[in-house]
């Protein structure tokens, strides 16, 4: 039976040249990869010894890159190794097979966020609304599933964040702020149950997954194991659980040793 390894990618996989943290001698930082282009500038790296493991581990296991990126975000990576037959995008609401998204799964997803919680609409038109001009540089709409905002970090005002996650929170949603970007999500619109679905469609009698940030906690939790790495929003919160495995490196580092651990759970290294 072979074992599934759903990965969260920015900043667990994948790095922004702001988030590689190459605290070390420049003479002995890691050779990058870079994976991902936009708008004709590179914007994403892994390190070359990453890019190995992970073709490595695509021969293992069934390799699911899983992201809260909407789908055309998610098609500009250029990931090395074999090209996954599951991907899952937008926090799970689309599961592609062969990259072309599940209408059934997300028709699915869809009718579970209808019955169970707030419009996006309204969502939408409180962001709009509440957000003040003076940090905020762009609204976004995510695939007609959620909202999220890009914000110059350093003048935002972090009880504000609080105060939306109260507000959404008895309208169903949940409030995620990973680097520049504050997210509004469905709190039905998981990882977790896209990465079931594909357990179940592979037959995986194991599961594997890492993550950084809050919206990576569902899928934490429901793989047998777990891995995150020393930064992101998990860190700061002191995010753990029995099932889940705390490693001190940060930066793209991170990503080199988060690649070894499942290969090492997966028997191939």
């Amino acid at each position: 039976m072979p074992a599934l390894v759903a990965s969260d990618l920015d900043r667990t996989l994948i790095y922004s040249a702001a988030a590689l943290a190459l605290t070390m001698p420049d003479a002995r930082a890691p050779r990058l990869l870079c994976v991902e282009v936009h708008e004709s500038k590179p914007l994403s790296y892994m390190t070359e010894t990453a890019a190995q493991l992970l073709t490595d581990l695509g021969d293992a296991a069934v390799f699911v890159p899983t992201t809260t990126r909407t789908r055309k975000q998610y098609q500009r990576i250029n990931l090395p190794g074999p090209e996954p037959t599951y991907a899952i995008c937008a926090n799970g609401g689309h599961l592609l097979v062969d990259g072309v998204s599940d209408p059934d799964w997300h028709a699915q997803v869809t009718a579970r966020l209808a019955d169970q919680c707030a419009p996006l609409a309204e969502v939408r038109e409180h962001l709009l609304r509440a957000a003040d001009p003076v940090w905020v540089r762009k609204h976004r709409v995510a695939d007609d599933l959620f909202a999220y905002l890009v914000v110059e970090r350093e003048l935002l005002d972090e009880d504000w964040v609080k105060e939306l996650a109260v507000w959404a929170e008895n309208r169903g949603w949940t409030v995620s702020l990973q680097g520049r970007k504050i997210y509004a999500v469905p709190k039905p619109l998981t990882k977790s149950a896209a990465m079931r679905e594909v357990a179940r469609r592979t037959g995986a009698d194991l599961t594997l997954a890492a993550g950084d940030s809050l919206l990576d906690t569902d899928l934490l939790l429901a793989a047998d194991q777990g891995w995150r790495p020393g930064h992101g929003e998990l860190a700061d919160t002191g995010f753990t659980a029995p099932s889940i495995r705390v490693l001190p490196d940060r930066g793209v580092l991170a990503g080199e040793r988060i690649l070894r651990e499942f290969l090492g759970a997966v028997g191939g290294a």
